[in-house]
């Protein structure tokens, strides 16, 4: 692990270097400076933690249900948050479900000893692909058990090479890994690591929690108006430009645009593309005005979990990018969703693909034959919709299942 403990200190400085041009190595750098004189304030010295361990905002949402478990059964449990991101740590630098909130250090031997002798940990719970070979060791060392939570596993990862026996060593640190898919619990097993279970993804809990306190919102409700609505949530350019100009003509259907991004460049952007629209945004509309348009901006962020309940389709974004955003937000709402190419490393749009409740879309043209498809064939779009929520659904009870067998239920 020399040699991986090395590249830590040479991306850590590659990162400070960057942070003199990067808002986001910026937050990073200064979060790290400051972790340990964040949290020696706020440690009780006579408790130990329950820390859970998310990259970033994704990662945290698939734990987000175990801490609020937790906290509800065990009260007197003390919970400890890290996060690797800044687009994790800034949104939920606050959350009200753990007693401190913070950066995880970089994964260094002094920076693991230093955090550990800071606080004292009674378990450690580690989620998806978050795997730090440094910190396994010295929780490990320390006789603390370590779970992995809704971790995915892949052939390609160094874990399963012939050049990766040593990092694939952290994996023994784990008490239990409770994985995602049968393929991931066979790929461990390749490798002698035998403490796994198949518990799906705890994020179908949390959707399902969401879309039970879900908002209503009187002004969408007035601009839907009965009418049928195509939502698109967390899209980029790449999504709008593919989306927009199929519903510039198709003015019986209302269209909800959520971007992933709300700077002012991006928001007239999406309105140039709105040629023959009526459109406003969310900012502007009032119940007085609102049912005049057809095409809605949401130009905030928080509302787009309860807003997929007023859509009969709804587009995934991010798809033509890095990758696609949050699929079961929607889907738990009985309506198909849409996707693009880049979605094959995320389990449940594979499974939506199968079970006909998601569907990928490439181009403009397999756009518009499915979306023609769907307005032609009510039908169809019913039962695309079933699939999609009685999906969602059939996952659930993933969260209890994984605090029962750790004694925590």
């Amino acid at each position: 692990m020399i040699i991986y403990t090395i590249g830590i200190y040479l991306y850590a400085g590659l990162v400070a270097v960057a942070s003199l041009f990067n808002k986001k190595a910026r937050l990073l750098i200064k979060g790290h400076n400051r972790i340990l004189d964040t949290i020696r304030p706020l440690v009780d010295p006579a408790a130990k933690y329950l820390w859970f361990h998310a990259s970033s905002l994704g990662e945290f949402e698939q734990g987000r249900p175990l801490i609020e478990r937790i906290h509800n059964k065990h009260p007197e449990c003390r919970i400890l948050l890290t996060f690797f991101s800044p687009s994790g740590y800034e949104v939920r630098k606050d959350y009200k479900g753990a007693d401190i909130v913070c950066y995880i250090p970089f994964d260094t031997p002094i920076n693991v000893k230093r955090f550990l002798n800071t606080i004292k940990i009674e378990k450690a719970f580690f989620i998806k692909y978050e795997f730090w070979p440094n910190f396994l060791r010295g929780l490990h060392k320390r006789g603390i058990e370590i779970f992995s939570i809704s971790s995915i596993f892949r052939d390609n990862q160094l874990f399963f090479k012939w050049y990766g026996k040593g990092y694939a060593k952290a994996l023994t640190y784990f008490k239990h890994l409770f994985v995602q898919d049968r393929h991931s619990k066979d790929l461990l097993h390749s490798i002698g690591i035998t403490d796994v279970s198949i518990v799906g993804d705890t994020r179908a809990d949390r959707v399902i929690e969401v879309a039970a306190a879900s908002k209503q919102f009187p002004i969408i409700e007035k601009f839907v108006n009965g009418n049928p609505t195509f939502i698109a949530g967390s899209s980029w350019p790449a999504d709008e430009e593919l989306f927009i100009p199929y519903f510039l003509p198709k003015r019986d259907w209302k269209l909800i645009i959520a971007p992933h991004e709300i700077h002012e460049e991006h928001l007239q952007q999406i309105e140039s593309l709105l040629n023959g629209r009526d459109y406003i945004r969310l900012s502007q509309a009032t119940l007085e005005n609102i049912k005049g348009y057809d095409t809605l901006i949401i130009d905030c962020f928080g509302m787009l979990s309860s807003i997929y309940r007023y859509g009969h389709i709804a587009y995934i974004g991010g798809g033509f990018g890095v990758g696609i955003h949050n699929v079961l937000e929607a889907a738990v709402f009985d309506i198909p969703v849409l996707f693009g190419p880049n979605n094959q490393r995320f389990r449940e749009a594979q499974d939506l693909k199968r079970l006909k409740g998601g569907f990928e879309i490439t181009d403009a043209y397999s756009f518009r034959i499915l979306i023609d498809k769907f307005i032609s064939d009510p039908g169809f779009l019913k039962k695309a919709g079933r699939n999609a929520g009685d999906y969602v659904r059939s996952n659930s009870g993933t969260s209890d299942r994984i605090l029962g067998e750790i004694g925590l239920n």
